[in-house]
Parts: C-alpha cells; structure tokens; sequence
C-alpha cells in the first residue's frame, strides 16, 4: 500500500485493491515519510475502513484535532462494545464516541460538567451499553487521572445505542428514550403493576422498542406479512395485551402521527403478555 496523504506523523490515508479509501494508524508510522511511499507494514496498528466517504472524511477531520492515544482508549471501548452487546455497531462510532470522549475531557479539564437529565432512565433502559460507559470512565481514570462522572456514562451509552439503531442524531435518543418511559407509563398503569425491571423480560421488552421506534423514527415501519389467522390467535390468547397494544398505538398516533401496523402490534403484544405474566 502506498501513501495517499499524511494527516500526521501516525496516521496516514492509502486505498485498497478496490481504490476504497482506508485510514491507517501507527505510531510514527509517517515520520520522514512522503506521499507515494510505502506503508511498513510492522508500523501499522490500527486499519479503519469506513462505509462512506463522507464518514471518512469527519473522522480525518477529528483525527487532525487530538491526540491518537484518545483514539487507542475508544477503540478497546468500541471492540469491548461489540463483544458485550453481540451486535454489529456504525461506523459513525467512531466519531460520535471519540468525539465526546475529547470534548468531555477537555470540559472536565475547565471545571465544567454538563448534568444528563435522563440519566436514571439510560441505567434503567440500557444497563449494558452502561455497563460499558462505566468501563469508559474507569479507562480515562487510569490513563489521564480524570474523574468523569456517571452522566458521562450515561452519554456514552447513548452514543453506543445510537450506533445500534442506526440513527444519526442525539436528539433522536433522547426523543426514543422518552417515547420507551411513556410506553412503560401506558403498561403500568393499564396493568396497575410494577414491572421487575431486572428481569430477562423486561431486557428483551426494551432492546425491542429501541428498535421498533427507531424505525418508528425513520418512518420505517414492518410490512403487515402477519397472517390474520395468527393474529386472531394472539388476540385472543393475550387479549389484555392486545388492548393495551391498542393503547400504545393510539398514543404513537396522536403524538407521533404514526401508524402501528399489525406485524408490530403482534410482536408488542407478546412482548407485554411475557412481562405481565412473569411479573404476577
């Protein structure tokens, strides 16, 4: 591979045998380096290959404004991500993440902190991709001596959903993160119970309407291919679920102005019959 352009000493922008455009990190890995030469292969530690260009060229943007250790932390946090959350995460991680790890660092450096008002619900609604923000912190810790607080957990978790979804701005988290307590809200209080919020049900209730209402969000919702005969079924084997669903529903249409279609009001359905049931 052949040098294309230099952003630093460490980081160098080459193409692969398909002429894609791919970032090369290691450190002094362009020192008296030109462009045109040969990359060193022993020099290299860290090869990203991005879906986009356009994605490529913020990172390069990012990359020209901080210290490549900050890139090293984020990229053992991303890899440690993917291992605990069994799921592929966008490209657009990497500079979401090591963005706000920077920008957090520098505000903490500059006495300032920055309160994440949904912060109880983050713990609640995404204990993993917590877990992980946690772990973030305790890295910048140990590497920087910098104490960052749970709010900063709280953000990186939502950055880490963020990547899940597919969603491309903050805003939008906070908007899905509103839209699950108020479906929780319409449960509780049809049902009149308290829902075991540690439980596998409650888990697996959550990680499906992040993804249902982000595609709520993108207005993408699932074709109606559910047979009628199986919803008929459903209907009437959980048919207090199913009325609840029909809350849910009419809540996301006159709020979001948003249509649940029958392959979805199934699949909640069941979802709520499985939590109500384990929670008696």
């Amino acid at each position: 591979m052949l040098i294309e352009k230099i952003l630093n000493n460490n980081v160098v922008i080459t193409k692969d045998r398909y002429g894609n455009e791919i970032i090369i990190m290691g450190r002094g890995l362009a020192y008296c380096k030109k462009i045109g030469q040969k990359i060193e292969k022993d020099k290299i530690d860290k090869v990203y290959r991005l879906s986009s260009d356009e994605l490529s060229q913020k990172f390069q943007e990012l990359l020209l404004e901080l210290p490549i250790e900050y890139l090293a932390i984020v990229d053992q946090i991303i890899d440690y991500s993917k291992e605990i959350l069994e799921v592929e995460l966008n490209d657009s991680i990497y500079i979401s993440l090591t963005d706000h790890v920077f920008t957090s660092m520098e505000r903490k450096k500059n006495g300032l902190q920055v309160r994440n008002a949904l912060l109880w619900d983050i713990k609640r609604f995404y204990p993993k991709e917590f877990k992980i923000g946690m772990k973030m912190i305790e890295k910048i810790k140990e590497h920087y001596d910098i104490d960052l607080p749970e709010d900063e957990a709280g953000f990186i978790a939502l950055h880490l959903v963020n990547a899940q979804t597919g969603n491309s701005e903050m805003n939008n988290m906070y908007d899905l993160t509103k839209i699950i307590q108020d479906i929780m809200n319409i449960i509780t209080y049809y049902f009149k119970i308290t829902i075991d919020e540690d439980s596998v049900y409650f888990y697996r209730f959550t990680t499906h309407l992040r993804f249902f209402i982000s595609r709520m969000q993108s207005n993408k919702p699932y074709k109606n291919e559910t047979d009628e005969d199986l919803l008929e079924i459903v209907r009437k084997k959980y048919w207090n679920a199913y009325q609840c669903v029909d809350k849910i529903a009419e809540f996301l249409a006159v709020n979001y102005h948003y249509e649940t279609s029958t392959d979805e009001r199934l699949y909640l359905t069941i979802h709520i019959a499985r939590i109500v049931e384990k929670n008696g």
